[in-house]
Order: C-alpha cells, then structure tokens, then sequence
C-alpha cells in the first residue's frame, strides 16, 4: 500500500477528476447477504473482464454475513477473538470486520482511463465517504496516518475519535478492488473480537450512523453513495 497520508498531508493530492468522457459505472445492490468468498471471485472475474475490455465499471454495493478479513498487513496478535470467519484478501490493511448493516462498496474502476494515480484515488474514495457522510449531518473527516474516515467523540472525553468507515483497496492491471465500508448499524461488539485496521489507542474506537443517534436505512445511504460518487467519479446506469 501506497504511503498515502505522508503525501496528503503535504497538502499535495487531490481527487480524481470526474471522467464525463468514459461510459457509464455500472451500478449494482445486492438484495442478499453475500458470502465473502463468492464476492471475491466474482470481483475478480469483474476486474479481469474490465481489464480486458469486455465489461464496463462497476460499483457493487453488498452486506456480508459476519466475518473478520485480514488485510496484507494483518498482524497475527490483533485478532483477539476468532468468533466469525478469518478471511485473508488481498487488500492493504489489517484486520476488519463485515457484517450485516455494513454498507460495503466495491469499487471496480479503470485507473488507466481515470488516471493511474492509486494516492488519489483512495483521497476521492474517502471523499465520497465524507460527503456521504455530511448529507446525514455527520461531520467525517480524515486524520493523520490513520486510513479512513472518522468523526469526534466529545462525548466519550477529550481527544476521543471513531471510525465510521474503513478503506482498503487492491489494484491488479490498474482495475481496483475492494472499496469501502460504511457502518451504518451493524452490531458494534463484533469489532472487539479484533484490533480494527491495527489502532488500539483507547480514544479511538468505532462507530455507526445508529451510534451516532442517526436514523437512516441502507436504501437512504445508497441513494446518498450514488449521487456523491456521480459527482465525484462521473455518471452510473443502474444494472439492468
């Protein structure tokens, strides 16, 4: 993984431009919980199949049962608690959880045509989450070398912050993989069976919209997604 942070926060990235030349994203929700490692597999006959020329882009938006994922670097130590099933992926990072009320994007764009820049397109991927984030009055933002969007905590004391979505992503043959996770209620105590994406400073945990004390379903957050990402990354055509 890119050392993307060291970068931002010299003031020198931005987010890609929308590409208003290329063919529509293909848009897709899945209407039931996806195995993981059917999502894998069908990811990566996406990539290829983009790569290729044979399928336009794609932004897949899925729950999955839960389960724990272990990015390349997964440290061994940081999961506490097998509960769920251990996936290892591909991804940068460190470990996860996935599970219902979860919103998970995966993200299958052409770098190539949009600009073969991976720092800036993970700065649009939390982009997209901020602004997402903000049409439900929630203030997110990024934070020095820790990957993801957060929000502040007060509430919980000085200094307290939480992770509301994580980012991991994968490139192969300049198609991306993997994306985003969004929590919007998932059961917060299936975090605690892992050390989320390698913090373990006690003032930085996890949280949802529901935590938040922000009422919103998935199909509310999915129209939010889709119309930052049109303006963001350029136009979508729901899968027919």
């Amino acid at each position: 993984m890119v050392n993307i942070r060291s970068e931002l926060w010299n003031g020198r990235l931005e987010t890609l431009d929308p590409a208003a030349e290329l063919p529509p994203v293909e848009w897709r929700v899945a209407a039931h919980l996806v195995p993981y490692e059917e999502a894998v597999s069908t990811m990566a006959a996406r990539a290829a199949a983009i790569a290729d020329g044979r399928a336009p882009e794609l932004v897949w938006l899925i729950e999955h049962p839960p389960l724990y994922t272990a990015g390349t670097s997964a440290k061994p130590e940081e999961l506490i608690d097998a509960r769920f099933p251990v996936h290892a992926t591909g991804r940068g990072g460190q470990f996860t959880y996935h599970g219902p009320g979860q919103r998970i994007a995966y993200v299958m764009l052409d770098l190539k045509r949009r600009g073969p820049d991976v720092r800036r397109f993970v700065v649009t991927l939390e982009e997209w989450i901020i602004r997402t984030l903000a049409s439900f009055g929630v203030d997110g933002g990024r934070r020095d070398e820790r990957i993801g969007v957060w929000v502040p905590r007060s509430d919980k004391g000085a200094g307290h912050e939480d992770k509301i979505a994580a980012v991991g992503i994968r490139v192969q043959r300049w198609i991306t993989l993997h994306g985003i996770a969004m929590n919007i209620a998932p059961e917060l105590a299936h975090f605690s069976g892992i050390v989320p994406c390698g913090v373990s400073d006690a003032r930085y945990g996890v949280t949802s919209l529901a935590d938040l004390g922000v009422s919103a379903t998935l199909a509310e957050v999915d129209t939010a997604l889709r119309r930052e990402f049109g303006e963001l990354f350029g136009r979508t055509e729901i899968a027919g």
